[in-house]
């Protein structure tokens, strides 16, 4: 992003695209990461770096009514896939678990109340409806983006929970496989690593309270910090 304007302030920012191998722009180092190793995350540095009109995207008319605003609009459409990601890591430690489960004699029934089966067994159901509810947040999420139907709230409520459930969901499957879990045996360990950034890339947990207190309450950012 780069500001386009000497005036306009945040009205002018505009993206834009910088190639790798354009003069000035060095790759300082790629980051040791916790997580979602396959997805290289690096330090780059711009050093008096200047960029062709053609570069930009988008109109370069400065419009008032989209400028920065614009930007963050971006991310109700962004906030929903990044939902999807951690629904898809809760999922598939779900998936493994119950097989985990299932093999150690552990008996999940859909037939019977959570207090009246095991402990293991509750709280697989548990997560399960959990899991279900980030879900649907996100279907919802995406379905208004879709439709061009504004979903701010929704798009943060739908990545806020969807990213606290993923790391929960994950976390738990470790503990109730032990030292199964713990070891490179499964998956569960690396789906407890890659969740954490699902809850934090995007807007943190905290940023997507903000953001859906602000629309329930239709207060600005600057009422509202």
């Amino acid at each position: 992003m780069g500001d386009a304007g000497q005036i306009e302030g945040r009205a002018a920012i505009k993206p834009f695209i910088v190639p790798r191998e354009h003069p000035g722009v060095t790759i300082e180092r790629l980051e040791k990461k916790l997580g979602i190793k396959g997805s290289d995350t690096a330090t780059i540095r711009f050093d008096n770096v200047r960029i062709p009109k053609e570069n930009l995207l988008g109109s370069p008319e400065i419009d008032t009514s989209k400028g920065f605003g614009g930007v963050m609009e971006t991310f109700d459409n962004t906030r929903p896939i990044v939902a999807a990601m951690a629904i898809g890591i809760a999922r598939a430690a779900l998936e493994e678990l119950r097989k985990i489960l299932t093999d150690a004699g552990v008996e999940i029934s859909y037939d019977k109340p959570w207090h009246a089966q095991s402990a293991a067994a509750a709280e697989f159901l548990r997560m399960e409806a959990d899991w279900e509810a980030s879900y649907l947040l996100a279907l919802r999420a995406a379905w208004q983006a879709d439709n061009s139907i504004p979903n701010s709230k929704e798009a943060s409520m739908s990545k806020a929970k969807a990213g606290r459930v993923a790391s929960d969901i994950t976390l738990k499957a470790v503990e109730l496989t032990g030292t199964t879990g713990y070891s490179q045996q499964t998956l569960f360990e690396k789906w407890a690593r890659d969740s954490k950034i699902m809850d934090i890339f995007e807007g943190t947990q905290q940023i997507q309270q903000l953001v859906v207190a602000r629309r329930l309450l239709g207060l600005s950012s600057s009422e509202l910090k």
